[in-house]
């Protein structure tokens, strides 16, 4: 626990906001930092009652991969799922995480003792590959040979139920970041070098450190899978793919060059030369906006912020127009004749069925979440 450096990155926001707060007290906040949705679940989630929801799950995202109900275990959500992953495997591994990555990915890995020291000349923990992803590298990994916009499921790679494991939740898709429900797969092809299925453990670790979702939560998922509720669901996305398409027109307009934003709601806009906090701290001191600076999301977010697309929709158009007032174009233009921060090495990009190549000859599990690859 000592090897953790400062605080986790959402509550020092929060800290921040406070402080900006004691200093403005009459101050409009609006916050586009953390991805918690704002529109009301909808109806036919909220209404429902039932129950077989891992078979709505295997039905619903799996049903052409070969993925049964008893693969699936239904948890409180993917960053709990992530840590009892983390227990699963132990201390004695090596962790490779996408740069930048969600925090917990890192901060889990260091508190199961999976990592050496914080190395401050780089902004690095020892013992994990950094695999960076950045506009100079089209974002590792090169999904241009996947016929989808992006896969739904890592189980499309032929192989991939010997090498990895998947979580996913409600939170995003259905608007549960208060409610809590998600899942991760374990697939029974999924073996340790002896022979021994890592499900059994999984299920030993879930048994004892879990009491399981609760039935309104799970309730509200199988609602989630039936034919109205996914409608219900995409109606929502839709809201927030709109509200997307606001704050990257925004910065686009002003000159910045912004990236992500297809797959998620997540805005990534470049601030070449200048530190993150930086320009988080710039944009609430002078407009009272909250962002997320990209290094909370490790070294390969400098440079960056995050903006997030989870808002009321007047609340987004205020803060678009906010954005405006700050940074002109001529200004935003000048910005970008900074030299780039990010490290402009050149990474060969490579397919997703490489990378299960790759760790079934390294006998490595492969985690995969589905907002992995939306930057």
């Amino acid at each position: 626990m000592a090897k953790l450096q400062a605080g986790y990155l959402f509550p020092e926001i929060a800290r921040r906001r406070a402080a900006h707060l004691l200093k403005y007290p009459d101050a409009k906040i609006i916050s586009l930092g953390i991805g918690d949705t704002t529109e009301p679940i909808p109806d036919v989630i909220t209404n429902a009652m039932a129950e077989k929801l891992r078979a709505a799950i295997a039905a619903t995202y799996y049903a052409d991969l070969g993925i049964e109900d008893s693969d699936i275990f239904v948890s409180d959500g993917a960053k709990c799922d992530i840590s009892r992953l983390q227990v699963l495997f132990g201390s004695n591994v090596t962790i490779a995480v996408q740069d930048p990555s969600y925090p917990a990915y890192v901060d889990s890995s260091v508190i199961m003792g999976q990592t050496d020291l914080y190395q401050q000349d780089v902004q690095k923990y020892g013992n994990i590959e950094y695999m960076r992803c950045n506009p100079e590298n089209g974002f590792f990994p090169d999904l241009s040979t996947v016929p989808h916009d992006s896969p739904k499921s890592i189980f499309e790679i032929p192989g991939a139920k010997e090498v990895a494991v998947e979580t996913a939740s409600f939170s995003k898709y259905a608007g549960f970041t208060g409610v809590r429900l998600g899942w991760t797969v374990v697939p029974k092809e999924l073996l340790f070098s002896d022979g021994h299925p890592v499900a059994k453990d999984f299920n030993r670790i879930v048994c004892t450190c879990f009491n399981g979702a609760s039935n309104i939560a799970q309730a509200g998922g199988l609602a989630c899978l039936s034919p109205e509720g996914l409608k219900a669901m995409h109606d929502v996305v839709g809201f927030y793919k709109e509200n997307t398409e606001i704050i990257v027109d925004t910065f686009t307009s002003l000159g910045f060059n912004v990236y992500g934003a297809k797959n998620a709601p997540y805005v990534w806009v470049r601030f070449p030369g200048r530190n993150s906090w930086d320009v988080f701290a710039e944009i609430l001191e002078k407009v009272n906006v909250v962002t997320t600076p990209g290094s909370g999301f490790g070294p390969g977010g400098e440079g960056f912020v995050r903006v997030s697309a989870f808002g009321h929709r007047d609340n987004i158009i205020e803060a678009a127009r906010r954005l405006k007032q700050l940074y002109k174009p001529v200004a935003a233009a000048a910005a970008n004749c900074y030299l780039p921060s990010l490290v402009t090495e050149q990474h060969a990009s490579i397919r997703l069925g490489g990378l299960i190549d790759t760790a079934r000859s390294l006998g490595t599990i492969l985690r995969w979440s589905a907002l992995d690859f939306s930057v």
